[in-house]
């Protein structure tokens, strides 16, 4: 990966994009009542370069760019994106916490699990009852968090045929590199 400089920044196919995209988050952390700073653009970059990433992969990320910034950096500055709305948190079973920018919509996640691999997935369509509590508690529910595990393309076509036997349900695990951290 070719390091960044601030006007230009990686996409998600490690193509760079123009200064537009830091102006856009600029503006984003403005309106949200932060204070634009070098830090918080960088890992803005590096979570829209590698969505869903922890803080270990942001922090070997943003180092390409900022050599000098600590890990405790690192965390203070996602804690705060994630408090003003920009980033979203994943919380996934077996894993470390987990980052991403898309926060302007309910959407959900696949995992793999075998190697991990982590991809978005719409909002659940049509009749959804577990998006539906049969008891809020006196909450006001915003997000319904949903997460789809199972094998990637890639990781089933690597492995032979497993066929559960009728009626049993096989239940999956996290892949060992997201249970570390």
């Amino acid at each position: 990966m070719t390091q960044s400089t601030p006007a230009e920044t990686p996409d998600q196919k490690g193509r760079a994009l123009t200064g537009a995209a830091p102006l856009a988050w600029a503006a984003r952390m403005r309106s949200a009542g932060l204070r634009v700073t070098k830090q918080r653009l960088a890992v803005l970059d590096a979570l829209h370069a590698y969505p869903h990433a922890t803080a270990d992969t942001v922090l070997e990320h943003v180092r390409q760019s900022l050599p000098g910034i600590t890990v405790q950096s690192i965390y203070t500055v996602l804690h705060s994106l994630t408090g003003a709305g920009l980033l979203r948190q994943l919380d996934l079973a077996n894993s470390p916490a987990r980052y991403e920018t898309r926060v302007a919509d309910n959407h959900h996640h696949a995992v793999c699990t075998e190697c991990g691999r982590i991809e978005d997935v719409a909002c659940a369509v049509g009749h959804a009852p577990c998006l539906h509590p049969s008891e809020t508690h006196g909450m006001i529910i915003r997000i319904a968090d949903v997460v789809y595990q199972g094998l990637c393309a890639d990781c089933a076509s690597a492995q032979p045929a497993q066929a559960a036997p009728t009626g049993t349900r096989e239940v999956p695990t996290m892949p060992r590199e997201a249970r570390q951290g």
